[in-house]
């Protein structure tokens, strides 16, 4: 696979001090492991270290939101990062896992307020999966990973509130 080059504007070490967590889908693992490696490799060169990143490993992506749920409710952490692969079939099957699992991702961030990323992909085929999983169109792990860092200092800047206004003297 090629080697994901970030187009991250964060500082490097803007995942420094952070705590996270993957929930990683077994099902097509020959591609999630490459989602999981973009997304740890991400991590690290912003600055994580290895013992503030717990791995979970779940049948497959519909069992993605349970897990993230229990991570969000039992582990500290500054953000979930979900990772998996819905390749579309004979039939509509993947239409309703995929709707299933965005939807239960979105409901654990709207709930919590952690961020939860979005790195499930859901291709037509094989190859477009390879190409989004560390392939000629990056790794959408590492893009994950990222908005995951991402969403953790908007957040934090948002609860600052308002900035003070600058005293004219009086």
């Amino acid at each position: 696979m090629v080697a994901y080059k970030s187009n991250s504007v964060l500082p490097k070490d803007a995942a420094a001090g952070k705590r996270f967590a993957i929930v990683v889908s077994r099902y097509h693992e020959e591609l999630t492991q490459e989602l999981l490696n973009g997304a740890q490799n991400a991590l690290k060169a912003l600055g994580a270290k290895d013992d503030d990143v717990s791995l979970f490993w779940v049948p497959g992506a519909f069992e993605i939101p349970a897990a993230a749920r229990a991570v969000s409710q039992h582990r500290e952490v500054d953000a979930i990062i979900c990772l998996g692969v819905i390749l579309k079939g004979e039939t509509p099957h993947n239409a309703y896992i995929a709707r299933e699992v965005a939807r239960g991702i979105a409901q654990i961030h709207a709930a919590t307020g952690i961020p939860a990323a979005f790195g499930v992909l859901t291709p037509d085929t094989l190859d477009q999966a390879k190409a989004r999983a560390g392939g000629a169109k990056g790794n959408k792990g590492a893009e994950a990973a990222e908005s995951a860092v991402a969403m953790i200092h908007v957040l934090d800047e948002i609860k600052k509130g308002p900035k003070k206004p600058k005293s004219v003297g009086f």
